[in-house]
């Protein structure tokens, strides 16, 4: 037998030792206050306990869409319970957005419906400029309404909130300077 094969069944046998070695049994916790009464509240704080133990029930329920305008995404979650306010990226809105005119469209399609303060939505918002992002939201906030309630589509629609905008800057193109600009020409 040559040497090679003699070394790769050793090595394979060495494998399934290991792997026997290292296996565990697995007990199926029920639930999250199972796991935390096995810890014992003395690895654990007694408020982090008692939070666990709270929210052990049932998990908050949304509704979730996605906006884009640009290279800026927003993924929009729409709740129905607790406070009620508008947070991008674990800020208020009007602490994001700088300008009046980016919060004003950032929820513009909340105020078309008349629902501002009726939910708590909590947005994440990436790429683009502050722009973008607040037009983003805005199209990801009609969306999740849209999910809502399809009676809001249309009224949403007509707005134009439902309309991804397409327009994009233009690539560069090698051998020119920006998208289409040709370097100058020079006859001599």
């Amino acid at each position: 037998m040559p040497v090679k094969k003699v070394i790769k069944k050793e090595k394979e046998i060495e494998k399934k030792d290991a792997i026997e070695e290292v296996k565990i049994p697995v007990v199926a916790v029920e639930n999250e206050i199972d796991l935390v009464d096995d810890m014992g509240d003395d690895d654990i704080s007694m408020e982090i306990a008692k939070t666990i133990r709270e929210t052990a029930g049932k998990p908050d329920r949304y509704l979730e869409a996605i906006g884009r305008r640009k290279t800026s995404v927003a993924r929009v979650r729409l709740f129905t319970k607790g406070d009620k306010e508008f947070i991008v990226n674990n800020k208020p809105y009007q602490t994001y957005f700088q300008t009046v005119e980016d919060q004003e469209s950032a929820v513009a399609s909340m105020k078309k419906m008349k629902c501002l303060d009726k939910f708590r939505i909590t947005v994440v918002v990436k790429g683009g400029g502050h722009r973008a992002q607040a037009e983003a939201i805005r199209h990801g906030t009609a969306r999740v309404l849209v999910d809502f309630n399809v009676n809001f589509r249309k009224r949403l629609r007509k707005a134009g909130f439902l309309t991804r905008d397409p327009r994009m800057r233009e690539r560069k193109k090698f051998g020119l300077r920006r998208a289409r600009r040709a370097p100058q020409w020079a006859k001599r």
